[in-house]
């Protein structure tokens, strides 16, 4: 069995081996949480589903009612994750992911707002906090009466979290305060705040950060006005200032010096979450076109006949199986007490937002001029989805820390390789040893044999998409290896490389999830009953096969200098340079 503390499916994936137990079997809810599951999604139906036409109204004046927010709360959804003992639901990330998948079948902002009070805005309290620190505040967030909200974005410093200004002194009993937050989700209706700030500067300025349990009643917090956003318009949105704010030294979280792994850590832990919205969105997305679809005629027959809509309804029925396996997946991971989980929710969020996209986009497609008309919901989800690519991560960082994540790992065993060197010398039978196991690695990834890198006692119906996985696995395993070797520690600079490891990485973390799903239901009901489920399975190892040996290709040939001198250029110029006139 795999060590939970220290094992990581995609970092060993990139190492030439598949850590099968991991994956397989795939996680399932317990019978209690299904049960519990049933009485949640029906509350939610009931509290959400009449209120369609309010989205669009709360959308179009850009602000949700106070009291819907205190029927959340009344509602116990904003305690989902709060354990039982502090007043709340006490859910798993498998479990709160499924709530906020039906969450955000019915609106994007509220999903936001209870996402944000859960995945991030209370969960540094959660996996951080002190004993008495959860029994402070905790009821009152699992009620609702406390709203939370997580404070680390500021101007210049989105994705580079580290170079946060916000500052924190530590004066006798408490710290001074003073900074400003930027977009921060719920900022207008919180009364908790995760904050993230600097202290302990050194001679030059710097110091590290640290995590603060801040309340809206301390002196000297104030918010902005609300944010006119593009989509996710009724969630609130806000600017939130600490002006020689007092916070005591109990209301430190974690350890001082310690709150750049606690950011990490509550958006790795959270980002179930956002893809769970994202699985929501698409199942109502595809209930939506395909209705459509449906009743819509062209030439005296239903649109839903023509080839072209059916490739767009296929496809999003493809995305939303492979993303829904990839979230329990990750929700699974850290249900089942696996520590090194952040690759593969990080995949997750790449993957799940992207997907969401994708659906939202041809859903409107296919709605044609209706899906432009503010009077149906379709360019409102578009709005509302674009966000998903930028917040908690943009896309694009999370590209380069899956792969680059996966490069260090590659690094190590290479420096591992190196000192044995020296071994060879001072203890040859010591140094031997080093350089035949990575030797045997090697060779193993060059030609295949061994049993390192195979998925085994699969189902035969999809033992041809187990096998390309396993090869595509061992190609990884050199690509990144060559990556390293050829450009060392400046592979920090080569985002397109480490762009294109990544999306490798992407495919095989969802085809190996869904794998995983699709073998589970083939022994829970039987080859035939699963049959549509291996045809996806099917559908998306072609689509990934292709991207895959693209990307493979590119590593080595590609056009990379020639676009980046383009945009050098346009950089230069600061305007298109070819005009026809």
């Amino acid at each position: 069995m795999p060590d939970k503390e220290t094992t990581s499916f995609m970092r060993s994936l990139c190492m030439g081996q598949i850590e099968q137990d991991v994956l397989f079997p795939f996680p399932a809810l317990t019978a209690e949480e299904t049960e519990t599951l049933h009485g949640i999604t029906g509350a939610i139906e009931d509290l959400l589903g009449p209120r369609a036409e309010e989205f669009g109204q709360w959308d179009v004046s850009g602000e949700m009612p106070t009291d819907f927010i205190e029927e959340l709360g009344q509602f116990g959804l904003f305690g989902l994750i709060i354990p039982e003992a502090y007043g709340g639901m006490g859910l798993g990330n498998m479990a709160y992911s499924r709530t906020l998948q039906e969450v955000g079948r019915h609106d994007a902002s509220v999903a936001v707002t209870i996402g944000a009070h859960s995945s991030i805005g209370m969960r540094g309290l959660l996996l951080f906090g002190s004993e008495e620190q959860k029994q402070r505040y905790m009821p009152a967030l699992a009620s609702g009466e406390q709203i939370a909200a997580f404070c680390l974005t500021e101007s210049g410093a989105g994705s580079d979290a580290a170079a946060i200004k916000t500052t924190a002194v530590k004066e006798n009993d408490h710290w001074v305060l003073n900074g400003n937050k930027l977009w921060i989700t719920n900022g207008g209706i919180a009364d908790f705040f995760t904050v993230f700030a600097r202290t302990t500067p050194d001679e030059e300025g710097h110091g590290k950060m640290t995590a603060f349990i801040v309340t809206g009643d301390m002196e000297g917090v104030s918010i902005g006005p609300h944010e006119d956003k593009m989509g996710i318009r009724s969630s609130s949105t806000t600017t939130v200032m600490f002006d020689e704010v007092k916070v005591p030294h109990e209301n430190v979280l974690g350890e001082p010096g310690k709150g750049f792994k606690v950011a990490m850590q509550i958006l790795n832990s959270g980002r179930t979450g956002l893809g769970g919205g994202s699985v929501g969105a698409m199942k109502h997305l595809i209930a939506m076109a395909t209705r459509q679809a449906n009743e819509r005629k062209t030439f005296g027959v239903p649109i839903s006949s023509y080839g072209l809509v059916k490739e767009k309804v296929g496809q999003m029925v493809v995305d939303c199986y492979t993303s829904e396996a990839v979230v329990t997946m990750v929700g699974g991971l850290i249900d089942g007490g696996y520590k090194e989980y952040a690759v593969e929710a990080a995949i997750s969020k790449v993957y799940a937002t992207e997907c969401l996209w994708r659906a939202a986009d041809e859903s409107l497609q296919i709605a044609g001029g209706n899906g432009f008309m503010r009077e149906y919901p379709y360019e409102r989800i578009v709005r509302d989805c674009r966000i998903n690519r930028i917040f908690e991560g943009t896309n694009e960082i999370l590209r380069l820390f899956i792969a680059l994540t996966a490069m260090n790992d590659v690094s190590s065993q290479l420096k591992e390789l190196s000192s044995s060197m020296k071994d060879v010398f001072s203890d040859p039978i010591k140094g031997f040893g080093v350089l035949s196991d990575y030797g045997r690695k090697r060779a193993t990834l060059r030609t295949g044999l061994g049993g390192a890198a195979k998925l085994e006692n699969l189902h035969e119906a999809i033992q041809p998409q187990a096998e390309k996985f396993a090869l595509d696995t061992r190609k990884l395993a050199r690509a990144s290896d060559r990556i390293l070797r050829k450009h060392g520690k400046n592979i920090i600079g080569k985002q397109f490389a480490t762009k294109r490891l990544a999306e490798i990485m992407i495919d095989l973390f969802v085809l190996a999830s869904t794998l995983s799903r699709v073998q589970a239901s083939i022994e829970m009901n039987g080859v035939e009953a699963a049959s549509k489920e291996i045809d996806i399975l099917r559908v998306f190892s072609r689509e990934a096969r292709v991207r895959i040996k693209r990307n493979f290709r590119r590593i080595d040939k590609n056009f990379d200098e020639l676009l980046k001198a383009l945009a050098d250029d346009a950089f230069e110029a600061e305007r298109f340079r070819w005009d026809t006139l």
